[in-house]
């Protein structure tokens, strides 16, 4: 395995800049997750590193090579696409096989190769069968197991779940994270899901516009967001944001919106008394707001909002609410109280929350 370097890279198509000014270190034995909108330039990237797309500008480097104008049969990494792309007129063995052959390598050892990706994988007792004999997931399982067999430097994997039903993402999801554990191979991973991004990946990099927003473990991009975009892609439900005023003196700051007054717990307010008359923005996530309900003692300040639309989960409930005219979203313990129209109180975890500088949406630290 090798790590693989992006050093300012940047593609261009006419006028448009797909991907930006790029540089990642992807580290050797790393599971790195390139997450994003439609359109933010992670699948451009990773055809760049495999060779299928030009550089405009920058350097791309696998282990210590330079791979910018070298062909994607020379670069010694392995993809896994999303539509499989198997050859429906082989069997799994011959499918497997087929890059092997290509390369010359002897027949000994391409039967160890694919005997050992086969038990990996659950598909040993499959591999006489054609493509449109298997089920989806056991598809996506050969078009892996074909990357294994490669043995490469790099694996690629452009949205390689995205075909499946719920349900078989979830489980490959945790097959593909435990085979990664096994091999310990170098993977990088693109995909717009941002929950199989916190799921899977040991960093995750976000990207907008073909442009870095940030490249940080999955807790830490969730836990310290680098601006509005991260804190809202990042999440499920996606961060909720209102405008305030902070107002107040520097033993007691208050955050003054639309129809709440929320005082700031002293941790928040230490490294926010420079901005005290200044407009900001407050994010809070939906698990972090709560229905304060009689008799449960819950820390934190209080918003009175108007429930739009209950979605239950079971033990939990998504409630759409409205303040002041603002919608946004509260993530709390499900109850048959819990009605359309209904106002309820509810509780803002103030040791949760983030603040945004209104103008640059940069997160305010």
């Amino acid at each position: 395995m090798a790590s693989v370097i992006l050093d300012r890279v940047t593609k261009t198509f006419g006028d448009f800049a797909a991907v930006n000014d790029l540089t990642i270190e992807i580290r050797d034995k790393e599971f790195l997750v390139l997450v994003g909108p439609s359109g933010c330039g992670k699948s451009t990237a990773l055809r760049m590193i495999a060779g299928l797309e030009d550089v405009t500008l920058g350097s791309i480097f696998i282990g210590n090579r330079k791979v910018n104008d070298l062909p994607p049969k020379d670069r010694d990494i392995a993809m896994v696409f999303q539509n499989y792309a198997l050859y429906p007129h082989m069997s799994v063995y011959d499918n497997l096989a087929f890059g092997l052959k290509l390369r010359g390598t002897p027949r000994m050892e391409i039967d160890r190769r694919i005997g050992e990706a086969a038990e990996m994988l659950g598909i040993d007792g499959l591999l006489k069968r054609k493509p449109k004999q298997l089920s989806g997931g056991q598809r996506q399982r050969v078009a892996v197991g074909r990357a294994i067999v490669r043995e490469p430097k790099a694996f690629l994997m452009d949205e390689p779940l995205s075909n499946l039903d719920a349900k078989l993402r979830v489980q490959t999801r945790a097959e593909l994270v435990k085979l990664h554990n096994r091999l310990q191979s170098t993977v990088i991973y693109v995909t717009h899901d941002q929950v199989e991004a916190m799921t899977m990946g040991s960093r995750i990099a976000v990207l907008k516009d073909g442009i870095l927003q940030q490249l940080e473990s999955p807790q830490t991009i969730y836990g310290q967001p680098a601006n509005m975009f991260v804190a809202e892609f990042i999440g499920s439900p996606a961060m909720n944001f209102f405008d305030a005023r902070l107002v107040g003196k520097s033993e007691e700051i208050r955050l003054e919106g639309n129809s709440f007054d929320l005082k700031l717990p002293a941790s928040k307010a230490a490294k926010l008394t420079g901005l005290i008359g200044k407009q900001i923005v407050m994010g809070v996530r939906p698990e972090h707001l709560m229905e304060r309900t009689n008799g449960h003692r819950v820390d934190g300040d209080v918003l009175r909002a108007h429930i739009d639309v209950v979605e239950p989960l079971g033990s939990e409930a998504i409630l759409t609410l409205k303040t002041g005219g603002k919608d946004f979203v509260a993530r709390t313990a499900y109850s048959s109280e819990l009605r359309p129209g209904k106002e309820i109180d509810v509780v803002v975890d103030m040791e949760k929350v983030h603040f945004f500088d209104p103008n640059t949406q940069a997160a305010i630290r």
